[in-house]
């Protein structure tokens, strides 16, 4: 599937500052710059012809790549000066240009495949915000610990594409994480697969859709994480003709049955009880 283009950051409070997807055209870098020093932001394409011009630029801040090519791509190690870096459709076998540019504060990766090692991001120091989008070939984000700068984390697939993600402990080297959000991902860790959120003392706000995980996983995280924004779902969500139980393959049942309240009631206890299991599990944990 062909990126969308849309724009899904949260840009409550100054997480993102990066120009919305969609306005990436409009700051593209084959046309002529005549005022160098007033460039900020800047868009390159494999296809641009006088995409060098950028080095020309001693004020540059943001800067997207575009299907870039490897000499794009190398040689925008030496914007030491960017603070906004965002590229998309690029096959790499590594990612060490990106942890060469220590002042970058914002960083999107939308289908950069062919590498494994999200590490050289450990490099920067000033990273705030962090978007993963479609990286084919990663499963694995241990390299995103020690991260301590970092407060937004986005992880996603896309419609046709669910981004696999080994375990969620990772979440424990980042001290300072404020917003965690999930798309289209593959869970294939154990329940309880949050149990390295009990150290995200941070925590603000928890963006995961109904259906991401099985059910006793979203009652964990309301126990875990009773005060965070985004830890309590509707648990027979009225969708249409049906109530639609919270959880991955967790069923519904139409609205029109008999037998729908009952089903509702029974599933709110089987919810209550998974409850009760996680706050032992966590006390356990904690002893």
């Amino acid at each position: 599937m062909k990126h969308h283009f849309g724009d899904f950051l949260d840009r409550t409070d100054s997480y993102w500052t990066i120009v919305p997807n969609r306005e990436r055209y409009a700051y593209a870098a084959d046309i002529d710059i005549t005022d160098k020093e007033a460039v900020k932001i800047l868009t390159i394409y494999k296809g641009h012809v006088n995409w060098e011009q950028v080095f020309d630029c001693p004020n540059i801040e943001e800067l997207t790549l575009h299907d870039p090519s490897k000499e794009q791509v190398e040689k925008i190690q030496q914007l030491k000066s960017l603070k906004r870096l965002r590229v998309t459709f690029f096959r790499a076998k590594d990612i060490e240009f990106v942890g060469d540019l220590y002042n970058l504060e914002e960083v999107i990766l939308e289908y950069v495949s062919g590498f494994s090692d999200l590490s050289p991001l450990q490099k920067l120091t000033k990273l705030k915000s962090l978007h993963l989008e479609n990286l084919r070939r990663v499963s694995n984000f241990d390299g995103l610990k020690g991260i301590n700068s970092l407060r937004y984390l986005h992880i996603d697939g896309t419609l046709d594409w669910n981004q696999p993600i080994e375990d969620f402990t990772f979440l424990a080297g980042l001290p300072n994480i404020e917003v965690f959000s999930l798309g289209f991902i593959t869970s294939k860790a154990e329940f309880p697969a949050f149990l390295p959120a009990l150290n995200s003392k941070k925590l603000k706000k928890i963006k995961i859709g109904r259906t991401t995980f099985k059910t006793n996983e979203y009652a964990f995280l309301q126990v875990a994480l009773p005060q965070v924004e985004g830890c309590s779902w509707d648990l027979c969500w009225d969708y249409h003709d049906n109530f639609e139980f919270l959880g991955k393959r967790a069923g519904f049942v139409k609205k029109s049955s008999p037998n729908a309240k009952a089903r509702c009631d029974e599933f709110v206890e089987l919810y209550t009880k998974m409850k009760n299991e996680s706050e032992e599990l966590i006390k356990n944990s904690r002893s």
